[in-house]
């Protein structure tokens, strides 16, 4: 046996250890089957953080935004239209890329590591396809540049929500949970109340947008201590009708919590996705604000998000860990959201959106600080964690997807005051779902 082999057999022995002494033990890191330092911990606290920042305020200032008022620039669309039908595409794009990528990752045996490759190469195609989408009139393109900038953007989040499982160990899992999750809400209103400032100048604000993007995936894998080789890992002799069979799902004769956290997570992100797309035209349209007016209004009301998304997220992933329970914190955010959501819809005014934003603001920041936390725990193999978490975040994306075009649907139809009450009931629902989990307190 020559010593390359004996190294590899070795470093091999001391990961499955390391794996089976972290799941005994919620201190240890499943990395390296020892606890984290001080520095270490910060390390990945900032990384997350950094990384939901930086790639949603991207993403927020051409969804909530600039994307709306470029659909008003294209000839012979109806923007209301327009919304569902590009969100349709783009989240389908994005249901594929998230389980390929995590499958991928999880494939890799990269010397740079199995999640760090992709995170970059992400950040790049999400960066620059992103800016790409505000560049031209034509409606086909931009779908096309917005569905390969949904590729770019789950490439990086698959590889780096999998380090929760790969990297992390369980009894800090909520609070760094609680640090991306915190990113990302604080990053949605940070990147709406940009977009606002680019709202008479969209070129310029999509060229920011794709930077802020860019910048999330380059700068959390330079923050995040460095992960470590995987060329020791057996490489994957299976052939393409395997590779293809490794993309199933979970039985879910084993994995009942599992699609419970999938429905729950669908049902949540769909209502919030049914709001938040339509935030501008809920102003504009059913308030009834001019567009100057509104861009204060949109500024004001994710600066209340912004505060509440603060106070929610740090909070509720530490107090997680130290009771030792997921659920409860996830509940409570879909009643707080449910109740935000009917504040516009009973108060249409610029009260009611203010009140939305605290309220719904609080509740979605509980969610997301502790949702993902909670999801890494209903996994049924930790090492299939990138894929499995593919599946369920394609949840979000299926939420992303369902969202806009619902809501598209029922206002043309309907009109607003029959999708306030849809997206209630939705909220309500995914809490449900949360509730009947068994393998998570």
């Amino acid at each position: 046996m020559s010593e390359a082999i004996a190294s590899k057999e070795a470093h091999l022995a001391a990961y499955n250890a390391n794996i089976a002494a972290a799941e005994k033990d919620p201190t240890l890191s499943p990395e390296t089957g020892k606890p984290l330092s001080k520095v270490n911990t910060v390390r990945f606290g900032a990384g997350f953080l950094l990384f939901g920042v930086l790639w949603m305020s991207g993403l927020g200032i051409v969804s909530a935004v600039l994307l709306p008022m470029h659909y008003k620039t294209i000839q012979g669309a109806d923007p209301d239209a327009l919304v569902g039908i590009v969100n349709a595409f783009t989240a389908v794009a994005s249901l594929v890329a998230n389980l390929m990528f995590g499958n991928f990752s999880d494939r890799s045996r990269s010397r740079f590591g199995r999640r760090t490759p992709w995170i970059v190469f992400g950040a790049i195609l999400g960066g620059v396809t992103l800016f790409l989408t505000g560049t031209t009139h034509n409606a086909v393109l931009l779908t096309i540049f917005y569905c390969a900038c949904m590729f770019g953007l789950n490439c990086m989040i698959a590889p780096l929500v999998a380090i929760l499982s790969d990297r992390v160990p369980s009894g800090i899992r909520g609070t760094m949970s609680a640090f991306y999750g915190a990113g990302s809400t604080i990053g949605a209103p940070i990147g709406t109340m940009i977009g606002a400032c680019f709202i008479e100048n969209l070129t310029t604000g999509f060229a920011v947008a794709g930077v802020l993007m860019f910048l999330g995936g380059i700068v959390a894998v330079i923050i995040i201590p460095k992960e470590q080789s995987a060329d020791f890992l057996p490489k994957d002799e299976g052939s393409a009708k395997d590779i293809l069979a490794s993309f199933r799902p979970p039985k879910f004769a084993g994995a009942h919590d599992f699609y419970k956290a999938f429905a729950g997570r669908f049902c949540m992100l769909m209502s919030y996705q049914m709001i938040n797309v339509y935030q501008l035209y809920i102003i504009q349209n059913y308030i009834g604000q001019s567009v100057k007016q509104s861009a204060v209004t949109v500024s004001v009301v994710s600066m209340i998000m912004m505060v509440m998304s603060l106070v929610g997220s740090f909070i509720s992933g530490p107090v997680s860990d130290i009771i030792g329970r997921r659920k409860v914190p996830v509940i409570v955010d879909s009643v707080l959201f449910a109740v935000g959501i009917a504040m516009p819809w009973l108060i249409p005014s610029t009260l009611g959106m203010y009140l939305f934003a605290g309220i719904a603001g609080l509740g979605y920041a509980v969610y997301s600080a502790v949702d993902q936390a909670l999801l890494v725990d209903v996994l049924p193999s930790k090492e299939e964690a990138g894929k499995d978490l593919g599946i369920l975040n394609m949840a979000t994306t299926l939420g992303q997807m369902c969202g806009p075009v619902v809501m598209s649907a029922i206002v043309v139809n309907l009109g607003y005051n029959f999708a306030f009450p849809t997206a209630i009931a939705l909220a309500i629902i995914g809490c449900f779902f949360i509730m009947i989990i068994k393998k998570v307190k």
